[in-house]
């Protein structure tokens, strides 16, 4: 675990131009080699995954990665023009704020490895015994925006628990020596807990809607070397997960060798691939449910649009890879 969150992504050069779409109609046919994209990465995920299917082998502009311990702090780098790309949960971008950041690309999975967490011997079997309980979780992460649904569903309030806003890495050893009764969190946390003995004392399946987000800085939108070189990468993410999709078993091995998680663990892991999927009304209205339930909650003072935060100049590039 401590190799898993302490990696440092590595930056990736690439040596050629290419011809690309601008943010318009016309082509981008300048030279990209000398560009450089700053993307956000989580546990070595979107890196790794693009490494593995092949992804970087020939890209046209640099990539530097960054590595965050969850999706807020990406957008805080988002809004300060620390990075131009990360690929967040579905909850980062909603109570992000008012921020300098567009959403530009969707995925989708069934949410399964989302849970939230008991010791197997805590005694507790439902939500409602949460009631009064402390429960760890990294504020305005994926988990937070599930656990707010599943409080909601159980007639709780966010006032009716404890909750201890922490990150993934202090909320395992809060949980692990019972200082937190519950931990909600996702893959490949989830993962690894459940394999230690943790129990899933509720998914997300079926409760909140398991989308990711591909975000780009708006100063990222507005240069059109970098506009083109993110044009070429949300195409490589897409088909990058398309291949950890239909190679579960080579994703899982290369996983667990890069960043030290049990191969069981990393296995598990896999079920949490997402897939692209139409940036569309169907995503906006989902999105906007989580944003009244965090409303009705007092997280957020006041409710939005979510297509406000919407930008759907790559779907075209994207559709042959939707799921």
């Amino acid at each position: 675990m401590k190799k898993l969150l302490s990696l440092l992504a590595a930056v990736v050069l690439g040596a050629a131009g290419t011809t690309a779409c601008s943010s318009g109609s016309e082509p981008f046919t300048g030279d990209l080699s000398g560009t450089t994209l700053k993307v956000g990465d989580q546990v070595a995920g979107t890196e790794k995954v693009l490494q593995a299917a092949g992804e970087l082998d020939d890209v046209p502009y640099t990539i530097e990665w960054s590595s965050f311990t969850s999706g807020p702090p990406q957008i805080e780098a988002l809004n300060a023009g620390q990075i131009d790309f990360a690929v967040t949960g579905n909850t980062p971008p909603v109570l992000g704020g008012d921020t300098s950041t567009k959403v530009v690309q969707a995925y989708g999975n069934d949410a399964v490895g989302d849970a939230v967490l008991v010791r197997d011997d805590s005694g507790i079997s439902t939500v409602e015994q949460l009631k009064g309980r402390k429960i760890a979780v990294a504020r305005g992460s994926s988990a937070h925006g599930h656990l707010v649904l599943q409080l909601e569903k159980a007639g709780l309030s966010v006032d009716d628990v404890e909750i201890n806003y922490l990150q993934p890495a202090d909320s395992k050893s809060a949980f692990e020596a019972g200082q937190v009764d519950a931990w909600a969190v996702w893959d490949p946390y989830t993962a690894i807990a459940e394999l230690s003995g943790a129990k899933a004392l509720v998914r997300a399946t079926g409760v909140a809607n398991g989308y990711g987000f591909g975000i780009t800085s708006d100063s990222a939108l507005g240069d059109e070397a970098r506009t083109a070189a993110l044009r070429d990468l949300v195409q490589r993410v897409a088909r990058a997960y398309i291949w950890a999709d239909e190679h579960p078993d080579e994703w899982a091995a290369i996983y667990a060798e890069e960043t030290g998680t049990e191969l069981e663990a990393a296995k598990l892991n896999t079920r949490s691939t997402r897939l692209a999927i139409p940036l569309d009304d169907k995503v906006n209205e989902s999105q906007n449910s989580l944003i009244d339930a965090f409303v009705t909650a007092g997280v957020l003072p006041e409710g939005f649009d979510f297509g406000d935060k919407v930008d759907t100049r790559f779907t075209d590039d994207v559709r042959q890879y939707f799921r």
